[in-house]
């Protein structure tokens, strides 16, 4: 049994096999309840390319064992364990969708369940939720799929409604769409359709005051990019946590529904197995947005796929003997924790770096025009700080900045994981400049809250240059001119003196003022 929280104590597989495409993510499962992925594999398959007919064509169930074999070859190579692997609409739906859970048993060895769609869409709210931040304020989950429509209605306590409906984009695109571009008419068709088949959940959302849709998987994410594009939006390596605003996606809405399919093509982050079906899944979410009254879109990368492995870790948690210390209701939270227990934090040292920050911010918030986001982003930026260790001592510094902004830290937004990752880098050595390539990326407003915080944070890092928390009081008194720390310590305190006025510089900088440390029992003046 794996006792380190930096050793996996299992490897699994979990497949999402949908409508349009089957999705496989492989993940270590670590001791503490967390997961990490190792690698992901999309395989388009197009199992209703002639629509949701009641049986999948041989040439359709073709492509999907063809799939399944890659998918296979995959986790095979990476040694993974236990293979999960979920049928949805398409297959569960078709008369034959069985005779093809039996061809991928015998001839590929991967033991396929067909789940409800009630439960795909509760597992899909449970990814969500562990993905995005959701607080006490009821939000509107879909997850817009092929053959089906997932829709959740809750809060980070609980789910009031989820159910999986027919209204996928392949099946809504076969069943209203034959004109390109999409008519007027069709438009209004599909409407009508979703008003007729949605009472239940628009009336819901109307009485929990829902103000917020998630969307999740492939449709809303293309939806998604597309817009980040039009409206530079940071999106290169995460869309988890993006969020547009309602006349954003209005706007893109109708100049999108006019195009035809080789307009359409042109649209840079649409993908081109989805040009011909997009087009129900923009109608059903400016009904959603319209009817519900909806202000604001965030995405979701959590999808049925982390589902279902959030699923099967809470069932297999004594099996496997987990012990979930980490299990935080908040996903920035417990995703920065688990990170940090898998780099084998310095913890003691880092919470009390973290806690001089937080003071020191407290003290500068309104002079350098500093908010509440700023604050929470230093804070775990100051307790990452130093997980670089975990490859070397040697530019840790550096190594952090990898580490952070590329671990998929949840419930951050791209340009807070660069925040985060750009402050922990410049907590030693030098300061913030144009020449490093992570920094200069950085829009010019991104480039000057890396500046302010990493200031704080150099300093707060400098007073506990031993790692051994000897300062143990710091008081601040911020004068017009000047700075002074006031420290009282358990031993002397010539080391962590010097390692704090060798990072002052920053401060001093976006201030104005000098900094003089002081010790506080003798009053005795140290610089």
């Amino acid at each position: 049994m794996t006792t380190s929280p930096s050793q996996p104590t299992k490897r699994i597989a979990a497949i999402d096999l949908g409508t349009n495409s089957f999705h496989a993510v492989l993940v270590d499962i670590y001791p503490d309840g967390s997961f990490r992925t190792v690698n992901k594999l999309k395989e388009m398959v197009s199992l209703a390319e002639k629509g949701m007919e009641d049986r999948l064509s041989r040439q359709a169930m073709d492509r999907g064992l063809e799939a399944l074999k890659r998918i296979k070859f995959l986790c095979d190579s990476h040694n993974v364990e236990q293979i999960l692997a979920y049928a949805t609409s398409a297959i569960r739906e078709a008369k034959n969708g069985g005779d093809f859970i039996k061809e991928a048993g015998d001839e590929i060895g991967i033991r396929i369940r067909a789940i409800s769609g009630k439960m795909e869409a509760e597992m899909i709210g449970l990814a969500i939720k562990h993905s995005v931040v959701i607080e006490d304020e009821m939000v509107l989950m879909i997850d817009i799929g092929g053959g089906s429509v997932e829709f959740i209605i809750g809060n980070r306590e609980d789910f009031v409604y989820y159910n999986s409906l027919k209204l996928g984009v392949a099946r809504m695109a076969a069943a209203f769409v034959d004109s390109d571009p999409i008519e007027v008419d069709t438009i209004k068709k599909l409407k009508n359709h979703y008003s007729n088949s949605l009472t239940e959940v628009i009336e819901l959302a109307k009485q929990h005051g829902v103000k917020t849709i998630i969307g999740s998987s492939g449709t809303m994410e293309n939806i998604a990019e597309m817009i980040a594009g039009r409206n530079d939006i940071t999106a290169a390596r995460t869309l988890n946590e993006l969020t547009f605003k309602k006349d954003s996606f209005i706007d893109f809405y109708h100049e999108f529904i006019k195009l035809d399919r080789k307009g359409r093509l042109k649209e840079k982050n649409l993908e081109e197995k989805r040009v011909d079906i997009i087009n129900p899944g923009m109608v059903l979410l400016k009904f959603l947005v319209d009817d519900c009254l909806i202000e604001n879109i965030k995405i979701s990368e959590g999808a049925l796929r982390e589902g279902m492995i959030i699923n099967y870790i809470n069932n297999k948690k004594e099996e496997l003997h987990l012990d979930l210390v980490v299990n935080f209701e908040n996903p920035r939270q417990r995703s920065v924790y688990e990170l940090l227990r898998k780099c084998n934090w310095t913890k003691n040292h880092s919470k009390h770096v973290a806690g001089f920050a937080m003071q020191i911010f407290d003290v500068f918030k309104k002079e350098m025009d500093l908010n509440e986001q700023d604050r929470e982003l230093l804070e775990y930026a100051s307790l990452m700080h130093d997980i670089g260790y975990y490859i070397s001592y040697r530019k840790h510094h550096k190594h952090a900045l990898y580490l952070i902004k590329y671990s998929d830290l949840l419930g951050f937004n791209e340009d807070e994981i660069n925040i985060m990752a750009n402050v922990a880098r410049y907590h030693r050595k030098s300061t913030p400049h144009k020449r490093h390539k992570p920094y200069k990326k950085l829009s010019k407003k991104l480039r000057r809250r890396v500046k302010k915080l990493s200031a704080i944070l150099r300093l707060a890092d400098g007073l506990d240059r031993s790692h051994y928390q000897n300062v143990k009081k710091l008081e601040i008194n911020n004068t017009s001119d000047k700075i002074n720390l006031l420290i009282s310590t358990h031993s002397d305190p010539e080391l962590e003196i010097w390692g704090a006025l060798r990072k002052t510089d920053l401060l001093e900088k976006m201030t104005g003022k000098q900094v003089e440390i002081f010790q506080i029992e003798t009053k005795e003046e140290v610089i």
